[in-house]
């Protein structure tokens, strides 16, 4: 038993649910993200009576999180493919302009587009990227979750979200919106 005086564990519950349902649907994703919230509150539960220390008790729920993710990731790499799927390299939208950017912003989303590149960043870079954007934390707060520097962290978060834009189209590409807001950018300068 620990002799730290630690809240009782529904106040922690109540507390921090949402972050912990918010981190793990953004590094599991839709699917898997109930089971990975549900598995890193099992997991706290048998681990928060002998902690050592109450002093961050919302990072350390986000740390149990971001692990349970990883091992559903490394779990759903073994999983077998079907066959008639695409390959994970094969382009979508090759270099063309959509005619309504608003419905392909949707596709990609709804056609998991962006979740597939989220899938495939690397596990630090994922986890950095949902903590900054989906929890909202600080790179401060971010680097203690990961056990790095704050410089670490801003540069996992830069990396993954230039991957994320090479692997994801830009549906205002070649629009005349886009044209005229290059432009315009470009006159500023």
């Amino acid at each position: 038993m620990s002799s730290v005086s630690l809240p009782p564990f529904q106040d922690l519950i109540d507390a921090h649910w949402r972050d912990v349902a918010r981190l793990a649907h953004a590094l599991a994703g839709p699917v898997d993200a109930e089971d990975v919230a549900q598995q890193a509150w099992t997991q706290a539960l048998a681990a928060y009576p002998g902690l050592r220390s109450a002093a961050n008790l919302r990072g350390w729920l986000l740390t149990v999180t971001a692990r349970c993710a990883t091992d559903a990731h490394r779990a759903r790499s073994r999983r077998p493919v079907p066959s008639q799927e695409l390959p994970e390299d094969a382009p979508v939208h090759p270099g063309r302009a959509v005619a309504d950017p608003q419905a392909a912003v949707e596709e990609a989303l709804d056609g998991g587009l962006l979740w597939h590149a989220v899938r495939r960043l690397p596990e630090r870079q994922r986890t950095a990227v949902a903590l900054r954007y989906i929890v909202d934390l600080d790179h401060a707060a971010v680097a203690r979750v990961l056990g790095t520097t704050p410089a670490a962290s801003r540069r996992l978060v830069s990396d993954a979200l230039a991957s994320l834009r090479r692997a994801v189209p830009d549906p205002y590409e070649g629009t005349p919106d886009r044209r005229e807001r290059d432009r315009e950018e470009d006159s500023r300068e």
